[in-house]
């Protein structure tokens, strides 16, 4: 059975430190990204609600006060590039590969295990 996504309200009261909105929005967001499936930094900004925003959300999911239940290593750079991980690219790797998403050199292919944010996840 999966875990429970953890909610924007359910982040804000429990959050250790103090989180902007927009933070606990990219955290929210993340939350939703199944196992198996990976989006890219941009997406998630456009599905925070800022476009263009994709170095603050990974300076967001650097900080993650809530890993392992919000799942940053499922957001990879564009292109699919595996890239940074506050605990080195290598144990991103073998995250997703734990979840069944298979890595090329450090490159995801995103056609096949990509997550796009719909109207309702927005």
């Amino acid at each position: 059975m999966p875990k429970p996504t953890p909610s924007l309200n359910k982040l804000r009261q429990s959050a250790p430190i103090c989180l902007s909105n927009f933070a606990l929005t990219v955290l929210a967001k993340t939350a939703l990204i199944p196992a198996g499936r990976v989006t890219t930094y941009g997406e998630l900004a456009a599905a925070a609600g800022r476009a263009g925003a994709a170095r603050a959300v990974g300076n967001i999911l650097h900080k993650n006060p809530f890993a392992p239940a919000v799942p940053c290593h499922r957001v990879v750079g564009a292109g699919g590039r595996v890239g940074g991980f506050a605990t080195g690219a290598r144990r991103k790797r073998l995250l997703l590969r734990r979840e069944g998403v298979h890595c090329r050199a450090d490159w995801v292919d995103l056609d096949r295990y990509g997550y796009r944010f719909n109207a309702l996840t927005r």
